[in-house]
């Protein structure tokens, strides 16, 4: 009787702590190896420890995670700063939090017979969806290689970067914009990187961390509690290899040691900081670059878009120096 009694207790306070739980539904909108803290934060349970009752949502786009977290249905985005600055821009109440990458991560991969950039004239080059964060970094390389994308070949939208390496193995591209770990699967498929888009150092929040204006005012608290676990999660990727490449490959479907060893050692490397700093000469290429489609961009300031408040909580609270003695 006493035991049933204890377990009953047992299992009333568990129901009591889970109730108590502050819901977060956590959006992103690639499967790419940038999304690593989001993945190995929730698959570690430190949402969970921060009292976070997190699901985690695969949204395709960066332009449609925009629109749903602005419509309330996402409290967190992480997506392409571009998408998340146009819909602010168009007067929604959305701020960048933290930055998961400050830079473009991205090749383009061509098939062999293309052996340099002027030959990619006429061809088809194969991105997720107009207005990614493929699609912006590609055009601003063939910009630098004076190609001009909206005429000397044509860009084609496939949806999901997994969909474009099996374009371009199946031959209906002759070039993709892909980043790890696809990229290192389409390498070792016997592709050939044509551009390191990754190596020009395009400063650009890639991906943001993004909040509306009612969650940031009514639930900061929240807020400073997932942006704690998730840097929980960016040291749990940079100390656990192991740990790290299971969800890599739970969340990409990638088994392939080597490849997920090879997009480990890239985002650990020149991608992931120890925590989401915000890079504000990102900020402006994304003004720069929307200034053509949204006219608003060009008198703006880069200090519009974001909220810093989180961040400076975190540099205060002390945790990076426990993480990082």
């Amino acid at each position: 009787m006493k035991r049933a009694i204890f377990g009953l207790l047992v299992f009333l306070l568990w129901i009591t702590q889970v109730s108590a739980a502050d819901r977060v539904r956590i959006g992103y909108s690639s499967i790419s190896g940038a999304y690593t803290p989001i993945w190995v934060a929730h698959d570690a349970g430190y949402f969970a420890k921060e009292g976070l009752q997190d699901d985690i949502i695969l949204i395709p786009s960066g332009t449609q995670l925009a629109q749903v977290t602005v419509a309330g249905e996402i409290e967190i985005g992480s997506l392409n700063g571009s998408s998340a600055i146009a819909a602010a821009l168009q007067g929604a109440d959305l701020k960048i939090i933290g930055n998961s990458g400050n830079k473009m991560v991205f090749s383009l991969y061509v098939r062999p017979e293309i052996k340099s950039v002027e030959a990619l004239k006429g061809k088809k080059i194969g991105i997720t969806r107009f207005g990614s964060a493929p699609d912006i970094s590609v055009r601003y390389a063939l910009r630098k290689y004076n190609i001009n994308p909206d005429k000397d070949l044509t860009l084609i939208q496939l949806g999901f970067m997994a969909t474009v390496a099996a374009g371009l193995q199946g031959g209906s591209i002759e070039g993709g914009v892909v980043s790890p770990p696809t990229q290192f699967a389409v390498d070792k498929a016997g592709f050939k990187e044509l551009i390191s888009i990754t190596d020009m150092d395009f400063a650009f929040p890639n991906p943001a961390l993004v909040a509306v204006g009612p969650i940031i005012r009514s639930k900061p608290d929240v807020i400073n509690r997932f942006i704690r676990a998730y840097v929980r999660g960016i040291h749990r990727a940079r100390t656990d290899r192991e740990f790290t490449y299971k969800s890599m490959a739970k969340y990409t479907k990638i088994q392939d040691q080597s490849v997920l060893q090879k997009a480990y050692d890239f985002y650990m490397s020149k991608v992931l900081e120890k925590a989401p700093y915000i890079n504000m000469t990102g900020v402006q290429n994304v003004l720069d670059d929307l200034v053509k489609t949204v006219p608003a961009a060009k008198n703006a300031r880069p200090e519009q878009f974001v909220d810093m408040r989180f961040l400076d909580t975190l540099e205060k609270s002390g945790l990076l120096k426990e993480l990082y003695p």
